[in-house]
């Protein structure tokens, strides 16, 4: 009794501190799926509820990125939910230790449904066991009849709060072994789940966002959801915790509207879980999912994070977002101040940013002193993936992303220079730092001048029209505003990555954004990113979004590889949107552009926007699919080839909208364009 009264004082007093933001509670439906989301005070919790055939509920929570999930079926196509209201509720478990979570009633339009598998864990082991079935010792456990109710309830593997889950039927249905079944035709339960994990401190209202930020409900709903001052979270439901590139490319893009906190906690975050070697974090393990990771490696039951350090592309974007925090969103006091604080493991942020800056200087030596495709930045001996494409097909076998080489390095070291001439890391500096800047510098022109033209891949017009026509017409796609695009012109374009042999892979991708938003390309470069802003399959512009790659000029196999089903194929992520409007934002403010130039990337602008605007409905989202429908591309939502794979309702760098404004802002938009296939306002769809 003393220990329930205790959490429910401290669910009390976390829910009313002067700091914390408003209660929050929003609904986003996609996709099949119901999504719920409540957060006040301790509790943090999304609801994912998905109908038709196989029947599921998520419960995931960003405390200790747990969850319980439960999967149902088979179930009649036309199956739906109906759910209330997520109630907030805290209790103890038997030794009167603290649990937190939700409480809501759920109905179902069937008389009867099978239990097929209850998980208590880590979402991380949900999200595997979505894909692959499986699931790791010592995870499962049985039911208990609680009257109504089934509960299924444990500790942690390692003896810490665990998770509860209950169902208990109401208005005559009745939970009996592995089935739910009601007489009147309709499943009605209550349902309560709960985690033993430590709660983090939600991040929002005015600490979160400058009253600048643009007033679209559901990004500042999703980002608000997503953020707390220990970290920010990646993406719920299936990426609940820290991810690095996640999180510094959402400052990079939200800097103009977020607070100076909110700022500082981010670079805070990936700061105090760099390696040794000064490698930016992946992602992190935690809760049950480090025990698992640990007890695999002989450490022992031990819930210490476990940090995933695979990755190449972020540690190179760690130094341009810190010197655009630091040298243009902070005056020169804050700055200071910001270095000379301690991270969260209690070293000065300063030597820490200093520890990546001298491995980024360090990495990309090799290249400066002999300019040539195998000196480049390559995958990590052993891995498929080492960007933000880094599902099995996204560099379709490449070893040279052309992210991370033409843009992401030139900006780290070109940021290392501008940091190093402020004088602001001039207090950390250590013995051999003296020529840290002007290495980065002189590596810098090396990158620059010879790193982009192993990439550039050009088409004849005759062999492009060939492929887009076949492309098109493979895909039911009209290939007219296609073919109009390639008509009289070679295809210029950077290739998605180069090969182990240096040969460039000729798949278009939109990752010209980051060069864009990072850096100063020459006329050549920004002229091929004009071919990216070209009708599908000659570019990558769909009336449902700006695709994220475009495989018509490449094989068949290729082709096949590149789906709208394939998570890093021919679909839409709205960040990447996002990345490339800002970049054209970025280069429209030099003053070194030549008139044909400047006219041609407005002109570009203009026609990304159309596409944009035109999907707002998945604004906020992870990302969205397509389809042909009498040759005309329409969007839905996205769902992978294989498994449970599917995307996430809030996704943090999706909101990155918020921070940025269409060029029509002042004036009304005019989206009709048949080239696209976007029609005018007050006809389906305008």
């Amino acid at each position: 009794m003393r220990s329930a009264l205790l959490i429910l004082l401290l669910f009390a007093a976390t829910a009313a501190r002067a700091d914390s933001p408003p209660e929050l509670r929003f609904r986003i439906d996609l996709g099949g799926q119901t999504n719920l989301f409540q957060r006040r005070g301790p509790v943090a919790a999304h609801v994912v509820l998905r109908a038709g055939r196989t029947p599921r509920l998520i419960v995931a929570f960003p405390a200790g990125d747990s969850g319980v999930g439960v999967w149902l079926g088979p179930a009649p196509a036309s199956l739906r939910w109906s759910v209330g209201p997520l109630a907030p509720v805290s209790t103890a478990d038997a030794r009167g230790r603290a649990l937190f979570g939700v409480e809501f009633e759920l109905r179902a339009n069937v008389a009867r449904l099978k239990l097929q598998r209850i998980l208590l864990s880590s979402v991380r082991v949900l999200r595997d066991y979505a894909a692959s079935r499986r699931v790791p010792a010592g995870i499962e456990v049985g039911a208990a009849r609680h009257g109504a109710a089934l509960a299924w309830s444990r500790d942690r593997l390692d003896g810490a709060p665990g998770y509860r889950l209950s169902m208990e039927g109401l208005n005559g249905t009745r939970l009996e072994g592995d089935r739910i079944a009601s007489a009147s035709g309709t499943i009605h339960v209550r349902v309560r789940a709960l985690t033993g994990e430590p709660p983090l401190t939600a991040l929002g209202g005015a600490a979160l966002l400058e009253q600048s930020a643009a007033a679209e409900a559901r990004e500042r709903d999703v980002l608000s959801f997503l953020s707390y001052r220990e970290k920010y979270l990646a993406g719920s439901w299936r990426f609940d915790t820290y991810f690095g590139r996640d999180t510094l490319m959402t400052l990079r893009l939200l800097a103009p509207v977020l607070t100076h906190e909110a700022g500082a906690r981010a670079i805070d975050s990936v700061l105090e879980r760099l390696s040794a070697q000064g490698e930016v974090a992946h992602e992190e393990a935690i809760g049950e999912y480090a025990v698992l990771l640990n007890a695999a490696t002989a450490r022992g039951p031990s819930a210490a994070p476990v940090y995933d350090y695979r990755m190449i592309d972020e540690d190179f974007l760690l130094a341009p977002v810190a010197a655009d925090w630091l040298l243009d969103r902070l005056d020169r006091g804050g700055a200071v101040r910001f270095l000379a604080g301690r991270d969260g493991r209690g070293e000065l942020r300063g030597e820490a940013l200093l520890r990546n800056l001298r491995f980024v200087v360090r990495r990309t030596a090799a290249f400066a002193r002999a300019p040539q495709a195998l000196n480049l930045i390559g995958l990590k001996s052993g891995a498929r993936a080492g960007d933000w494409r880094d599902s099995a097909q996204g560099l379709d076998g490449g070893t040279y992303p052309y992210d991370v080489n033409v843009a992401l390095v030139p900006a780290a070291l070109a940021a290392i220079d501008r940091l190093g001439r402020s004088g602001l890391l001039q207090p950390f500096l250590r013995a051999g730092d003296s020529a840290l800047a002007s290495a980065a510098a002189s590596q810098y022109a090396r990158w620059q001048q010879a790193a982009p033209p192993l990439f550039a891949v050009r088409v004849s017009p005759a062999e492009a029209a060939v492929q887009v026509r076949r492309c098109a017409m493979g895909l039911g796609v009209d290939p007219a505003p296609a073919l109009a695009a390639v008509k009289a012109h070679s295809v210029a374009f950077d290739a998605l990555a180069l090969d182990a042999a240096g040969r460039a892979l000729p798949v278009m991708q939109s990752d010209s954004g980051f060069a864009l938003l990072l850096g100063t390309p020459g006329s050549d470069a920004l002229e091929r990113v004009l071919a990216l802003l070209e009708p599908f399959p000659a570019g990558l512009l769909t009336p449902a979004g700006l695709l994220v790659a475009n495989p018509a000029y490449a094989d068949p196999a290729t082709q096949a590889r590149f789906t709208a089903h394939a998570y890093h194929g021919t679909v839409i992520w709205g960040w990447q949107e996002a990345l490339l409007a800002a970049g054209l934002d970025r280069q429209l403010a030099r003053t070194d552009l030549p008139a044909l130039v400047r006219s041609g990337l407005e002109r570009a602008r203009e026609r990304l926007w159309r596409v944009i605007d035109a999907g707002r409905a998945f604004r906020g989202t992870e990302l969205w699919s397509w389809r042909a429908r009498a040759g005309r591309i329409q969007a839905q939502p996205f769902q992978g080839d294989a498994g449970d794979v599917e995307a996430d309702a809030a996704q943090l760098w999706s909101t990155v909208f918020l921070a940025l404004r269409p060029p029509w802002q002042a004036r009304a938009p005019n989206r009709y364009d048949p080239a696209i296939g976007l029609r005018p306002p007050g006809r389906d769809g305008g």
